[in-house]
Parts: structure tokens; sequence; C-alpha cells
């Protein structure tokens, strides 16, 4: 049977935070600990609006010029995950979640995804759009036809010329 790490990580990293706890109260005190667990709440959530906004506004540039934001996506989740890492209270959390706001070792995680993860463009974007406001729509392959219940019957089909012989 295989080890699961996710019920291993929901025990180890509270006991480790804990520990953690314990070990900078005793040398620093109670309130200038909690103070510093506040302060680097405090100091995640300006960095998560910074950061955030810049990773938004690129990931709009590169769709407008039509390319594929696969880097810029990738930074936005982890300037997310770091968000959520120093909003979580502990001291491990914390210097993880400051890890992740570092350019650096986002791009080193991108590089770790970039060979594991395919992204994909989607074909309406502006680059490839099937359907543009001034021209018209163009013909880029097979179309949609939305039938409703009125426009096909099962009798009718059955009937059909597009069918070959036995086929029911």
């Amino acid at each position: 049977m295989r080890f699961s790490i996710v019920p291993f990580l929901l025990l180890a990293i509270p006991l480790a935070e804990i520990a953690t706890f314990v070990m900078v109260g005793s040398q620093i005190g109670v309130f200038p600990t909690l103070g510093l667990v506040l302060a680097t709440a405090i100091a995640g959530s300006i960095l998560l609006r910074i950061q955030g906004f810049g990773v938004v506004r690129r990931i709009q540039e590169t769709m407008n010029q039509g390319g594929t934001p696969g880097r810029d996506l990738v930074h936005g989740v982890m300037i997310l995950v770091a968000g959520v890492l120093l909003l979580t209270p502990g001291f491990i959390t914390d210097t993880l979640g400051f890890l992740l706001f570092v350019p650096a070792v986002r791009d080193a995680g991108w590089s770790f995804l970039r060979k594991r993860v395919v992204v994909m463009g989607m074909p309406g974007g502006p680059a490839g759009s099937g359907h543009d406001p001034a021209r018209g729509p163009r013909d880029n392959g097979p179309r949609t036809i939305d039938l409703s219940s009125d426009d096909y019957n099962e009798t009718e089909a059955k009937k059909s010329p597009w069918r070959r012989p036995g086929q029911e």
C-alpha cells in the first residue's frame, strides 16, 4: 500500500509550528512572538496585493498580444499559495510563504513544472479567435449546430439517408 504524504503533513506541520512557537517564545517572550506572527501576516497581505496585481497585469498583457501566459499563471498560483502560507499563523509557513514571493524561487518552481505540465492556449483567444466583430465569423473547421427537441426526433432519425443499412 502506497504511503500518502498528505496525512503526514497535516500532522507534522502543526507540530513543527507549535515547537517553533515554543522555542521562539522562550527566547523573545510571548507578546513579541505574537507581534511577530501578526507582522508577518500583515506583510504577507501587502506583498500578496502588490505582486498579485503585477502578475494579473502581465497575464492580461500576454493574452492581449496573443501569447500563452503559462509562466505568469504558475507565478500567480505560487503567489496565491504564498499569501495563504503567510496568513496561516506560524514561522515555518511564513518562511515558505516569503520564499515564494522571491521571483528566483518562483522561476525555479516554474522550470520544475514546465517539464511536467502542458499549457494549452484557448482557441477563442485574441490571436486565434473564430469571430471577428468587424468581419464576421471565420470558417475554422467543423461547426456546432444546436438543435432543440422540436428539431430532432427519434423516428425520423432512423429513416435518415445518412444511416448505413442495418444500423439502428
